[in-house]
């Protein structure tokens, strides 16, 4: 049975008005259902986890604090129909949730890529949730939050990133032991970048029939790999 959660609204309401942003520009969406849509990204400051293989820690500090109309402003002057408000970890800003509803407001499709280690009930349901499940090559597996599987919905997707073959077959388990196959959102199996070669985690699924997406960062591929705004 899951633990009752805490009430979280107070957070939400503080300093609500602003973020700290590290950058923000306009590219193709490079991941989940959506890869290969021009997307603006919105990345924040901050995480609060540290996975042995982070592609993006540059954004644990630094940035600019920025109010969300600022924010909004920039955002649709790039002209991109898709926002997607990435990290680091953009839930542990409390203006994150006010800035995805404004985003929303403005008729924008709306991302949010989270560790999933952050309870996302109070993310706007209309905001497609990418919820990164953290795998043990990560070294940060027991940070996630199984409870958010209870808060995802259809337009959702739960991505398992694998650097190894025990992430692989600590995701098949985790798959069958929640039976995530049987709920609505979507399953999404990615390789660490340079540790795992793809034609081996695509061997596995096709292998054990699995019902997920394969997927490969596309932005890696078109752009030298540690390539910033793209």
């Amino acid at each position: 049975m899951l633990a009752a959660r805490p009430h979280l609204e107070p957070r939400r309401r503080a300093d609500a008005t602003s973020v700290v942003v590290k950058e923000i520009y306009v590219s193709l969406q490079g991941e989940s259902s959506h890869q290969g849509k021009l997307c603006t990204f919105v990345r924040l400051t901050g995480c609060h986890l540290r996975c042995a293989w982070c592609d993006s820690e540059f954004s644990f500090k630094g940035g600019e604090r920025r109010t969300n109309a600022e924010v909004l402003r920039e955002v649709l002057a790039l002209r991109s129909p898709m926002v997607e408000v990435t990290g680091g970890e953009p839930l542990l800003q409390p203006g994150v949730y006010p800035l995805m509803e404004s985003f929303l407001e403005h008729g924008l499709t709306v991302l949010l890529e989270t560790s999933g280690a952050i309870d996302v009930r109070l993310v706007p349901k209309a905001v497609h949730k990418i919820v990164d499940l953290k795998t043990p090559s990560s070294k940060e597996a027991d940070r996630n939050d199984l409870r958010n599987f209870e808060s995802m919905g259809e337009t959702d997707e739960l991505k398992f990133v694998i650097g190894s073959r025990e992430d692989y077959d600590w995701s098949v388990g985790m798959i069958r032991a929640h039976r995530l196959d049987q709920r609505p959102f979507s399953l999404l199996f990615s390789t660490v970048f340079g540790r795992l070669e793809p034609v081996k985690l695509a061997e596995w699924v096709i292998a054990d029939r699995l019902p997920v997406r394969f997927q490969l960062q596309q932005h890696k591929y078109l752009w030298e790999p540690n390539a910033r705004g793209v």
